[in-house]
């Protein structure tokens, strides 16, 4: 790979040309940062979405779900604070009129802008990156889509599209205690979409309007120790805390398979953290176009409940079944953007080898998707040698049997090297080849993606065999 900005072109022509990510509304012009996930996108995102349901909520008797609702009462963000804080610092360029978010301009020209909604530094030595222009001093620009509800449009009438899905959580609090009759500490867990006006998106689908979350609040006794074998001296969130960021850890290690070098974990100083929270850390991930935030895991406090509670007048509260006590439970709150772990999962898997063409050594550039197999959109291919009826009458079946448990792509058009090729390029991790000798001997060439390895197995125990493949 000659440099980072190459990589990303390449994996954007690769997304378009084999079906992962569409620009919006493209026979239009095109809708500025709009993406579209195509037939293997969609798949991708569903499996990681899948995958990370089954390791944060299904695989614990600790979580809950929850599907709340995209538009909100608009009391619901004034009390979280969105009405007033949601918002970043905007610049206009004075000559091309083009509006820049004034932090992203101080980290393009090697400055740091300060913490979470303070006023940037002095942008008097900035120009315009567009054609060099003169800059307007910042303004606040909030975030938020605004909508109305039903025929007029008046004040009386507006509401926003929900920036974040941990508002319906927390506003379904207590529903959700007392219907499941949860003792803390309980998790409440779901994934939707998400709007924010964003000034300047960019970098592919890093930084998009509509996007997807998911994430959990986790609720606490903030004084009592849970299962603390260790009996140190920390504070109850702490050892919570700790033990989210190591399940983190073993997801991107264990799930998402990431290189953890490419991982960076980073402490929030104070000062720097929003207001309501103890502690943040960022993970950030090293992207072609920097070192970028991926997601993040924050100490709430009580914050959110107490303030749910205070504007809507009702009791939030949670009583202690033991001691009858009745306090504003604590939280944690693990947030994941689905569209960056996307995006994550895409630059892991991308690799340019060497690939023998001939057994006289020659060799040409194969690109490889090395998706983690329960992450392939198509999981096996059935490629027939070619289109004659005997193959197909034992190809088709053998694919129809095979999607019984396995998401199978079926191709018998051009060379088979290029069916490969073309299978490796969308990251299928096994391609079954049914040629002329399955005739004879009943048997078929699998070929595993990373190794190109090939082995015959019988056609009746193929669907046995790639399930163990995929156990491994």
């Amino acid at each position: 790979m000659s440099n980072n900005s190459e990589k990303m072109d390449k994996i954007i022509s690769l997304c378009k040309r084999r079906g992962f990510v569409f620009p919006g509304s493209e026979i239009y012009g095109g809708l500025a940062n709009s993406w579209d996930y195509g037939p293997l996108g969609h798949l991708l995102k569903q499996n990681i979405k899948k995958a990370w349901w089954k390791f944060f909520v299904q695989e614990r008797a600790d979580m809950v779900s929850l599907d709340s609702a995209i538009i909100m009462n608009p009391k619901a963000w004034e009390a979280s604070g969105h009405l007033q804080n949601f918002s970043d610092e905007l610049v206009e360029c004075k000559k091309c009129h083009h509006r820049f978010r004034a932090d992203h301009l101080l980290e393009a020209d090697g400055l740091e802008p300060r913490g979470e909604r303070e006023p940037v530094r002095s942008l008097a030595d900035v120009m315009c990156p567009d054609c060099g222009g003169g800059l307007t001093e910042p303004r606040r620009f909030n975030m938020m889509f605004k909508t109305f509800l039903g025929t007029t449009e008046d004040s009386s009438t507006v509401a926003y599209l929900r920036p974040e899905t941990a508002g319906g959580m927390f506003v379904n609090f207590k529903n959700i205690q007392q219907v499941t009759r949860r003792r803390l500490p309980f998790g409440i867990a779901q994934i939707g979409k998400n709007f924010r006006n964003e000034i300047t998106p960019g970098n592919f689908i890093f930084r998009t309007r509509e996007f997807e979350i998911g994430e959990f609040e986790y609720f606490f006794d903030p004084k009592k120790q849970e299962n603390n074998k260790a009996k140190n001296q920390n504070e109850p969130w702490q050892d919570i805390f700790e033990m989210w960021l190591s399940e983190i850890k073993r997801w991107w290690k264990d799930v998402m398979q990431v290189n953890m070098e490419n991982l960076v974990w980073h402490e929030i100083p104070d000062g720097e953290r929003a207001h309501y929270s103890k502690r943040t850390v960022d993970i950030e991930y090293k992207y072609p176009f920097g070192v970028k935030e991926l997601h993040g895991i924050a100490y709430r406090t009580d914050f959110d409940l107490e303030r749910h509670q205070e504007v809507s007048g009702q009791d939030l509260q949670y009583t202690d079944p033991e001691t009858n006590e009745k306090f504003l439970p604590h939280v944690i709150e693990p947030a994941f953007g689905i569209d960056r772990m996307l995006l994550v999962c895409l630059l892991e898997a991308y690799h340019e080898e060497a690939a023998p063409t001939s057994q006289d050594g020659e060799t040409e550039t194969r690109v490889v998707m090395k998706f983690p197999k329960h992450l392939a959109p198509i999981q096996v291919a059935v490629l027939p040698l070619s289109k004659k009826e005997e193959l197909s009458k034992i190809s088709q079946p053998l694919a129809a049997e095979l999607r019984q448990h396995f998401s199978v792509e079926y191709d018998e058009t051009q060379s088979i090297g290029k069916r490969y090729r073309r299978q490796d390029e969308i990251g299928t991790p096994y391609c079954v080849t049914v040629d002329f000798d399955t005739l004879q001997d009943k048997k078929a060439t699998v070929r595993d993606r990373d190794t190109m390895a090939q082995e015959r197995v019988a056609i009746a125990n193929v669907g046995e065999f790639l399930q163990e493949k995929f156990k491994q």
